[in-house]
This record gives C-alpha cells, sequence and structure tokens, in this order.
C-alpha cells in the first residue's frame, strides 16, 4: 500500500510539474501578435502617468512604456488597448489576463512581487508618501498632524505606510478611506478630512486638478519608498524580457544621447553600444522574438527616458516635478539601466 500511495504522489507531483511547465510556455507575445495590440492596464486617471487627453488619447509617463512596449513589439506605439483600472482591480485584472502589462504608478514590494505571481520589470519612478494639506491649517510639518482626518485611497501600500508612521512617531489619526483616486481627492475638497496622502507625485497630479490649487500645500516630509514600475505575470520569462528592455532602452537611449529628433542621424554613428543599440551590429531583440530595430522603434516613436519624464511630469508640464532621484546615475541621480551587448 505505502508504495502504491508513493507511485501515486510521484504522478501527483509529475501532474503539477506538467501544469506549472505548461503555464510557463504560454507565450504573451503570440496573444499580443494575434491579437494585434498590447492590453495595457493603466490608472482610472492620473495626470502626467496615465490620463486620457480632451482628446480622449491616453498620455502620461506609465502610458510612455505600453507604446514603448508596443513600439518594440509591431513597430507601431499606437497598437495599444489601453485598460483603466483602479488600485483594488489592478493585479487581479494582470492576473486574469485582461491586461498583458500593469503600467500604473504601482509600487514594487516584497508581497506583490512573490505572492500574486507577478514580477516587476523595472522601475520607471521613484516615489515616496508624502501629505498635501489645506494652506490656511497653518502647518509646516507631518509631525503636526496627530488627530488629523486624513484621506486615503484603499487597496494601496500608503493605508499601511501612514498606520506605520503615525504608530512610529506616538500620533493618532482618523483614516477616511475611498475606492478611487478621483473619490480621495472629491473627499479632501469636500473638508471630509484635513488632509490628502498618496505618492508625492500622485499628489502633485491630484493638486492641479483642484477648483483652487494655490489653497493647498505638499507638506516636505516623505515617509517611505515608493519605487513604482511595470508588471507582469510570473511564468512567461519572454515578455518579462521584453517589458523589462524597453524600459532600460529607453534609459539606455537618454544616457547615450539618443533622442527621437537625432536618432535617425545616431544609425550611422560609430560608437559601439550606440550601434548594438540601435541594431547596426548585430540583433540584440532575437533573443525576445523582436526585430533587430526594436530599440530604435521605442526611441523614434516614443523617446528616450528623459524625454518621456520632461513632458509628462518634468519642468516642462503643468506637475513641475524635478528629475531628483529620477536623474540618471550620471547626473547624480539612481537611474540605471543595464547594457545592450
Amino acid at each position: 500500500m505505502l508504495k502504491n500511495n508513493n507511485l501515486l504522489l510521484l504522478a501527483s507531483a509529475g501532474a503539477l510539474a506538467f501544469t506549472a511547465s505548461s503555464f510557463a510556455q504560454a507565450s504573451t507575445l503570440d496573444d499580443t501578435r494575434d491579437r494585434g495590440a498590447v492590453q495595457c492596464g493603466v490608472s482610472d486617471g492620473l495626470p502626467g502617468f496615465s490620463a486620457p487627453d480632451d482628446e480622449g488619447e491616453w498620455q502620461g509617463l506609465d502610458v510612455d512604456v505600453c507604446r514603448a512596449v508596443a513600439a518594440a513589439v509591431f513597430g507601431d506605439a499606437e497598437a495599444v488597448r489601453y485598460v483603466s483600472l483602479n488600485a483594488v482591480e489592478r493585479f487581479t485584472a494582470l492576473q486574469s489576463g485582461e491586461a498583458d502589462v500593469l503600467s500604473r504608478n504601482t509600487t514594487w514590494t516584497t508581497t506583490r512581487d512573490t505572492t500574486l505571481g507577478l514580477n516587476f520589470t523595472g522601475v520607471t519612478f521613484y516615489d515616496g508618501i508624502g501629505f498635501m494639506i489645506h494652506s490656511e491649517m497653518g502647518i509646516e510639518s507631518a509631525k503636526e498632524l496627530d488627530g488629523a482626518a486624513i484621506c486615503v485611497q484603499s487597496g494601496t501600500t500608503t493605508e499601511l505606510n501612514v498606520a506605520d508612521y503615525f504608530r512610529a512617531n506616538d500620533m493618532a489619526f482618523d483614516p477616511i478611506v475611498f475606492d478611487t483616486s478621483e473619490q480621495t481627492v472629491g473627499g479632501y475638497e469636500a473638508g471630509r478630512c484635513d488632509v490628502l496622502t498618496s505618492d508625492t507625485s500622485q499628489l502633485a497630479a491630484l493638486r492641479i486638478q483642484l477648483a483652487n490649487p494655490d489653497d493647498s500645500m505638499i507638506l516636505p516630509e516623505i515617509i517611505s519608498k515608493e519605487p513604482l514600475g511595470p508588471v507582469v505575470r510570473q511564468g512567461d520569462d519572454q515578455w518579462f524580457n521584453i517589458v523589462k528592455w524597453s524600459l532600460f532602452a529607453m534609459l539606455n537611449a537618454e544616457e547615450m544621447g539618443i533622442t527621437s529628433d537625432n536618432v535617425d542621424e545616431m544609425l550611422d554613428s560609430e560608437d559601439p553600444d550606440i550601434a548594438r543599440l540601435l541594431g547596426q551590429d548585430g540583433n540584440y531583440g532575437e533573443g525576445m522574438g523582436l526585430s533587430a530595430d526594436w530599440a530604435y522603434q521605442i526611441i523614434k516613436q516614443v523617446g528616450n527616458y528623459g524625454e518621456s519624464f520632461e513632458r509628462n511630469v518634468g519642468m516642462g508640464s503643468p506637475l513641475e516635478i524635478e528629475r531628483g532621484i529620477n536623474a540618471l546615475w550620471t547626473e547624480g541621480g539612481i537611474q540605471y539601466a543595464p547594457p545592450i551587448r
């Protein structure tokens, strides 16, 4: 009887291994090509990161990641279907296959990276949680917020980090929780709370949507690490590599001084790093199932990381966010990409 039980256990283990192997071999790239578009999960509307403009066209730093992946896969940055997702539904949508990639101001954490069947592919924006208050409160520091009513969005790391911060500083607060960012800022504007908390980048985006932006201010403290980046399902290394290297191509292009305006001129460059990136020396897309010019298409149609940052969230945008730690490592920041070779 023991022998038969062992055989059953071995058979069960083999079946599980086969199932896992079959899942791992499922090709998101093939499904995406059959569909003719990348299904990209974006926010439910966060200016500068992912939000439709006045003509209904999605724009933003996160949107440019979606467009970069489409450019790499199809040679067409417009081959994207945008799936608007709030913080609660975003991971389920990716897990179920409703989205091929999630690119919507999502923080990379241990739990999300190891227990949800998902993988983060890089960091598009290094951020941290902050607080926005009504200027008339006369507060200059988060340490003065003891007893405050704070509007916060559910399903985010903000809930946990704010609770940790107040507990660590022996302060109390009254959380006023909402499902979406639109509801959260609406509660703040309606006076449901004294303070609005979120990633500082999101606070900057939400502030400019207020009826009277000058009546609110963002406090100087940043109370957490919030590395934001794209997410894919586990089990498909090829697709993981495509999304990861699409971002890395944009970072490397900025470091090499390649822009959407000069990329055609750079095709004749004798710099071996530039030649490799642009597909003029070897085919570094082959290992991902892409054409040799995959990175050229990204840079030509979307631009390098610096171009995307500047037009969407930088000083040339309504958000006016300085590069700070999101500058390249060569410019005093921590943005860094492995080499193409």
